[in-house]
């Protein structure tokens, strides 16, 4: 039987400082990093993605980040794709793959392979809506239905459980020698990171950025302006609502995207939790996870 190959895969919520220890990592473990997120992948949106920038990447070269321009449609299955080519070359070169970022769902097409029929249009219309789902949540799905077909919405409960799917990937069994990691951090300490993080997106000109989407043609409508940070300002643009306003609806959005963050999380059987209070420095929660991915070579050889 073959050996499995080493995957490491880091997330958590919004803010909790993923791409710090994510450096960590790959220099230790001589490793690139894909980027598991799913606004990242946009050029010209940088502010409201917090996007890591090429001094920040300390020479560890980073995938999936920059590859298409906002118009551009990106669901779970062309991720699923994408992300499994840059594992392959980066495996090919001897070096080992750290898949990174928040988007629970994304991550786990690539972790557990999940099939996808490139000629079924209603996987692929189910990926890009549970991918919507986890980072907008159900109600403003719900809300849409409503407003699109009310005779179904008022056959079909908000709550009831989507999907078989679901349940289905995460009985599946990865292929690789995967360690994977959650990053957490006591709830009111990671809501002032995220009020903090917003603060200063704001002050680097988020408003600005924004506009400038606006003015180029970029529909509020399309998939690249669904991330946070983003349709909130297309109402202060409009407006609609005064900046002020539009701010404090950023930090409660991106709040309640890192709740359905971290519920999506607690399900995923085989992720391992580090909380960042647990730990006397970021050198410890890296030097603790480089073990577990040691002991995970070991196990699997």
């Amino acid at each position: 039987m073959c050996e499995k190959q080493t995957l490491v895969a880091l997330t958590g919520p919004t803010a909790v400082g993923k791409t710090a220890l994510s450096l960590a990592l790959a220099k230790a473990l001589d490793g690139e990093i894909v980027s598991a997120d799913s606004m990242q992948v946009y050029r010209h949106m940088d502010i409201g993605t917090a996007k890591i920038t090429a001094a920040e990447m300390q020479g560890v070269p980073h995938h999936l980040i920059d590859i298409l321009e906002p118009e551009e449609n990106f669901d779970a299955m062309r991720f699923q794709k994408l992300a499994k080519q840059a594992i392959e070359e980066i495996q090919a070169r001897g070096k080992v793959p750290i898949l990174v970022g928040g988007t629970g769902f994304y991550l786990q097409t690539v972790l557990y392979e999940v099939p996808f029929s490139e000629e079924s249009r209603d996987e692929a219309v189910h990926a890009a809506l549970t991918e919507r789902r986890a980072r907008e949540g159900i109600a403003s799905l719900y809300a849409e239905l409503s407003a699109v077909d009310p005779d179904a919405a008022a056959q079909i409960h908000p709550n009831e459980r989507i999907s078989r799917h679901n349940a289905e990937a995460r009985e599946r069994k990865s292929p690789y020698a995967l360690s994977y990691f959650v990053l957490n951090m006591e709830r009111q300490s990671l809501y002032r990171r995220i009020d903090a993080r917003v603060e200063v997106m704001f002050r680097a000109g988020l408003v600005e950025e924004v506009r400038s989407l606006a003015a180029r043609g970029v529909p509020r409508t399309a998939t690249s302006m669904q991330g946070i940070g983003y349709h909130e300002l297309f109402d202060y643009l409009d407006g609609k609502a005064d900046l002020l306003r539009c701010k404090e609806r950023v930090k409660l959005d991106t709040r309640h995207f890192a709740k359905r963050q971290l519920t999506w999380f607690r399900r995923e059987r085989d992720a391992e939790w580090f909380l960042r209070e647990d730990y006397a420095s970021e050198q410890a929660i890296a030097a603790e996870m480089l073990r577990r991915v040691e002991k995970r070579r070991e196990e699997t050889r």
